[in-house]
């Protein structure tokens, strides 16, 4: 899966769970201090993602995601197929 099409992928995912808009979203985003994401709205996010592609994401893992860039790096290391 290319960068850009996963990375659109969580940008969809982000904008809709946080009511933001998707162009105001990048890889550089910080989930919490940009997005204003709480730890619920991130847990969530992921919970949605392994739902969605059937994968399950360490928790240890997520205290690592600070930007979206380093959700979307994570999902390709995992060969997530979108």
């Amino acid at each position: 899966m290319k960068t850009n099409d996963m990375f659109e992928k969580v940008q969809t995912i982000l904008a809709k769970q946080l009511r933001k808009d998707p162009s105001l979203i990048t890889m550089d985003s910080l989930i919490k201090k940009d997005l204003g994401a709480d730890s619920l709205d991130i847990l969530q996010l992921l919970m949605r993602i392994e739902d969605l592609y059937g994968i399950v994401i360490p928790d240890q893992e997520l205290a690592q995601f600070e930007t979206v860039g380093d959700v979307v790096k994570y999902l390709e290391q995992q060969e997530v197929k979108l």
